[in-house]
């Protein structure tokens, strides 16, 4: 399993991350159902594999807690990421998670997520998602270097997007970025070369496109551009369009990891696959670029 350095933090994290919402269960989003024994396999699966980062948040529903009840006695195994800044709200047949960006709900957070999962720090706590304005009216960034001062937390960082994104880097403040990038969504391909060049690690998230058509890719449009770049020519004999969609986001030079989530052995096994052929070969990656570009995806700034 391929490793990088989690940019100043000098973790060695391997290329290919766990995402676990896919844990979440059925009451956040419109997960899926997950029994407690399928959580434990898959958990424990990504350990066996040498995958070592690990990738939650307070309100990804019961990921925390299967984290903390499957997996906490391999803690010196991986890296564990949460996320802070959430709620999480009954309404009836499922719940809400409004965020409240004040300093009480910050350190709640982080004091729930440490009894969840069974472990006296996280190696990296992140903002889940704040607007410029919400960071500063809440002194996001006080808050924490203060859970960071306690050993709660022992870096710092922030899941993000445009038009935010390339304020928050330039305050030099964060050692890593959690940012939206695939084939199929380049708007922040420059940014990830930005956060990596101001010194912080590079967490990528949606990087296999989130399925074949028709299988929750959220907005059907991006394959259009796949079509329109005439992608599947590029395909080596065998590949899938996922299988291709994650090695071209693995050929991100600036990439740190792509966390991918599953709750299926087999996926993961899939995944693995897939990651252990590396990145694209250069020229491909190049000729999937220009075509996605000339087809109008192409990076926002």
């Amino acid at each position: 399993m391929q490793t990088s350095t989690l940019g100043r933090t000098g973790l060695e994290i391997t290329r290919l991350g766990f995402g676990a919402m896919e844990i979440r269960g059925p009451r956040i989003w419109g997960g899926r159902p997950v029994a407690d024994g399928e959580a434990d396999r898959i958990l424990n699966a990504v350990l066996d594999a040498g995958i070592n980062f690990i990738d939650t948040s307070y309100d990804y529903g019961l990921s925390e807690e299967y984290i903390g009840r499957f997996i906490s006695k391999r803690r010196s195994e991986y890296v564990l990421a949460t996320k802070c800044g959430c709620t999480v709200v009954n309404a009836g047949d499922h719940d809400d998670t409004p965020h409240v960006w004040t300093r009480d709900n910050l350190l709640r957070n982080i004091d729930v997520s440490l009894s969840r999962m069974k472990t006296d720090y996280v190696d990296l706590l992140q903002l889940h998602n704040p607007t410029l304005d919400q960071t500063e009216e809440g002194s996001l960034i006080d808050v924490l270097k203060e859970i960071q001062a306690s050993g709660k937390a022992r870096w710092i960082g922030i899941s993000s997007t445009l038009p935010h994104l390339p304020a928050y880097i330039d305050t030099g403040v964060f050692d890593s970025f959690q940012i939206p990038y695939s084939a199929l969504e380049r708007d922040h391909e420059n940014l990830i070369a930005k956060a990596a060049q101001a010194g912080a690690g590079t967490i990528i998230r949606g990087g296999v496109g989130r399925g074949e058509p028709g299988h929750g890719l959220g907005n059907q449009d991006r394959w259009t551009f796949w079509e329109q770049a005439k992608l599947d020519e590029l395909l080596d004999e065998g590949e899938s369009r996922t299988g291709f969609i994650l090695r071209f986001t693995l050929s991100h030079p600036q990439l740190t990891t792509t966390i991918v989530g599953t709750k299926n052995p087999e996926h993961l096994a899939e995944n693995i696959r897939i990651a252990e052929r590396g990145p694209l070969a250069a020229d491909v990656y190049e000729e999937a670029k220009q075509r996605l570009s000339a087809a109008g995806q192409q990076p926002k700034a």
